[in-house]
């Protein structure tokens, strides 16, 4: 048994990844180590290199996944491919300073840390160059992961950290492989850890490109919102909530301004009962439709978001199961209305409070299973 792997989870690191094993080669000298790197099937072929290291370095070896993506899955594969006692992970794009290592390693080894965090927000440590951006990023993600979970760690964010294979078998069944922030997983699913903090500056990228994007701040909030509520609800059915709630909005402002504007029943278009209804109405619900569908689209259900000729297609079933809901929300308050359940003054506001209810919990698990339904590889 190895006293600490070192985890590297990698995409497209071909470039840095050589740099970053001479660095830990000589870093690690003195410990009895190992350096794991878990590559999701890069296209540049990171996998390859890594190959190449280890057939001459026994301390260095590779796992290439062909179907599985994600940060914090690859840790956990690591994890569970080696029998160290102790884990490190740090990100393979050289922003990590690996002479910190040692450091981390003796505040779990030695001084009864169950876990260590290579920390910017520490004594000792520095955000570098990051631009004011980044800054501002780093520091809201920092916020709302303190608001909602229970940690006392400064840089909660960081990807840098070390753990004993004890805390890690505990957490293993805790952890959501689909999680963004792998330490944020481990600091939110096991409580009362004892965390030491060690700084260091981090550093710019040299090579490749950064992996910050729209995506990976939507994972961040999927992730934060299913750390803190998941035991009760599905993040992913929260947001779908809330871009429902921006379409309500739509929908509100559409026909105020189609009132205002005057605009005409709609006649000799449609059958009595509906030839009465204001075009505001059927504009409102039009774009507020089209609103959903977008920010679904984009945002809930982003890993199935449909791409160029499948967003007709998308948009049409979306389209049919809003009706479908409108159907059923107004066939749901009536049906109330007309038992007389609910018959106080503020019964029709109950009746159709239970029929959107329905209605939203129904569109939800159709449009999951058919507008945005998972497809096999």
């Amino acid at each position: 048994m190895r006293l600490l792997t070192v985890v590297l989870p990698t995409y497209n690191e071909s470039k840095n990844i050589p740099i970053l094993i001479e660095r830990l080669t000589k870093v690690l000298a003195k410990i009895d180590y190992e350096i794991l790197v878990v590559d999701d099937n890069s296209p540049d072929k990171t996998y390859e290199v890594v190959d190449q290291i280890g057939s001459k370095n026994s301390r260095v070896r590779c796992i290439r996944r062909i179907h599985e993506r994600g940060l914090s899955s690859a840790v956990m594969t690591g994890m569970a491919s080696s029998s160290a006692k102790f884990y490190a992970v740090m990100d393979a794009d050289l922003q990590h300073d690996e002479a910190i290592l040692p450091g981390l390693l003796k505040a779990v080894n030695e001084e009864g840390f169950d876990l260590a965090v290579g920390s910017r927000a520490a004594e000792d440590g520095s955000f570098g160059e990051f631009s004011r951006l980044r800054r501002f990023i780093s520091w809201t993600a920092t916020m709302l992961a303190k608001m909602l979970l229970p940690v006392n760690v400064k840089d909660p964010m960081s990807g840098y950290f070390m753990v004993s294979r004890e805390i890690f078998q505990q957490a293993e069944e805790k952890i959501n492989p689909l999680g963004f922030k792998i330490l944020l997983e481990f600091l939110g699913r096991v409580p009362g850890l004892k965390v030491k903090e060690v700084g260091y500056t981090f550093r710019n990228r040299v090579h490749g490109e950064t992996k910050l994007s729209g995506s990976v701040i939507r994972n961040y909030i999927v992730a934060l919102m299913d750390l803190r509520f998941g035991h009760l609800v599905s993040p992913i059915f929260v947001l779908y909530c809330l871009v429902g709630a921006s379409g309500i909005i739509v929908y509100i402002v559409t026909v105020a301004i189609g009132d205002s504007l005057g605009m005409p029943l709609i006649r000799d278009v449609w059958p009595a009962p509906f030839n009465a209804l204001p075009s505001s109405w059927l504009l409102g619900f039009g774009l507020s439709v089209t609103n959903n569908y977008v920010w679904n689209n984009y945002i809930t259900f982003h890993e199935r978001r449909h791409k160029s000729l499948a967003l007709l297609a998308g948009f049409a079933t979306f389209f049919l199961i809003s009706l479908i809901g409108l159907l059923i929300q107004t066939s749901v308050s009536y049906l109330l209305a007309a038992t007389g359940l609910f018959a106080t003054h503020a019964g029709s506001g109950i009746n159709r409070a239970i029929g959107i209810t329905v209605a939203v919990i129904t569109n939800y698990y159709l449009n999951l299973n058919f507008t945005w339904r998972k497809t096999r590889r």
